[in-house]
């Protein structure tokens, strides 16, 4: 097994970060049949973004600071169980896609604090979306729910059957800022796919107005909402010119529109918050909700402080290993 252990950490407000040529895609594994579509969607995602594999397996470090005496040879058993875990994930991954760099790491740390700390040197980070051991309900609980929210950059919690092509991407967009994270992370998705990109604006009037029954001319709001997508998208058309773009307005909550898109979609991508002003991380109520529901991956997009991004069909190298 190529066991690379990165002892060197990195602060995603304001700590050195490693060159983006170099940044792996990373993926967390437990040895779950989710875990292991997880890696397989990863291993399928590195190659075409021609990146390095890094599969990590989280050991909880409560485990190792049980008091007095715990029982003979757990906390090797506990180790040894990860190491087969990881070169299981590892040989999945390198059958799947010979030419594939994959490395491997074992963690001994608080699962959510781990994952966020891979993140800052991390491309993305792919997660299944339950898991066992570490990640025991790591996305029906506040532990997945805080990776997707903290993480610097995509979080992407595979979800649906990964082996059918739809050759298409969705990704919802908030017309009040633009998602410009979100965007970016879609059309790039979109181009390494050679796929269409669905850009979904979906709108409601809010309980108030509609209780107080006020009347309203429901075509021209959406006209208006269409030609501010429009308006919203010209730039990043530029951008892309070689990316087919479908414009999509629907008169819907944005949860079930986006979940009703994933039925026909390879990919769905959802912005995130960023951070309060107090600087506590946040998901939101619509990626809390099309991460649980969409029947197709789905990558939860953040801001990123550092930028990650390479143009896309770079060839990058894995991480050097850093023994010790």
């Amino acid at each position: 097994m190529s066991e690379a252990v990165t002892k060197e950490t990195f602060d995603p407000e304001s700590g050195p970060m490693p060159n983006p040529s170099l940044v792996p895609v990373v993926v967390g594994t437990d040895g779950s049949p989710p875990a292991d579509r997880a890696v397989a969607w990863a291993a399928d995602d590195a190659a075409r973004w021609g990146r390095a594999l890094h599969i990590v397996h989280v050991t909880e470090r409560w485990i190792y600071d049980i008091p007095l005496f715990p029982p003979p040879g757990m906390r090797e058993s506990i180790s040894d169980e990860g190491l087969r875990i990881l070169g299981g994930a590892e040989a999945a991954a390198r059958d799947r896609r010979p030419d594939l760099e994959v490395t491997t790491e074992l963690v001994q740390e608080a699962t959510a604090h781990a994952l966020c700390q891979q993140s800052t040197h991390a491309f993305e980070v792919v997660l299944g979306n339950r898991g066992l051991g570490g990640f025991t309900r790591l996305l029906l609980g506040s532990t997945g729910l805080r990776v997707a929210g903290c993480a610097v950059g995509p979080v992407v919690i595979v979800r649906g059957d990964i082996s059918t092509e739809h050759r298409e991407v969705t990704v919802g967009i908030d017309l009040s800022d633009g998602s410009p994270a979100a965007l970016e992370y879609a059309f790039d998705a979109a181009c390494v796919r050679a796929a269409r990109l669905r850009v979904l604006h979906a709108w409601q009037l809010s309980a108030t107005l509609v209780a107080a029954e006020f009347a309203f001319d429901m075509a021209e709001i959406e006209d208006d909402t269409r030609w501010s997508l429009t308006q919203a998208l010209a730039p990043w058309r530029k951008r892309y010119p070689a990316v087919e773009v479908t414009e999509d307005v629907v008169r819907d909550h944005p949860v079930s529109a986006l979940v009703d898109a994933s039925d026909r979609a390879d990919l769905v991508v959802v912005g995130s918050h960023g951070r309060t002003a107090l600087g506590s991380a946040r998901l939101g109520s619509v990626g809390h909700g099309v991460i649980h529901h969409a029947s197709s991956p789905v990558a939860v997009v953040r801001p990123r402080v550092h930028p990650h991004r390479a143009p896309p069909g770079h060839r990058a190298a894995p991480p050097p290993p850093v023994s010790g």
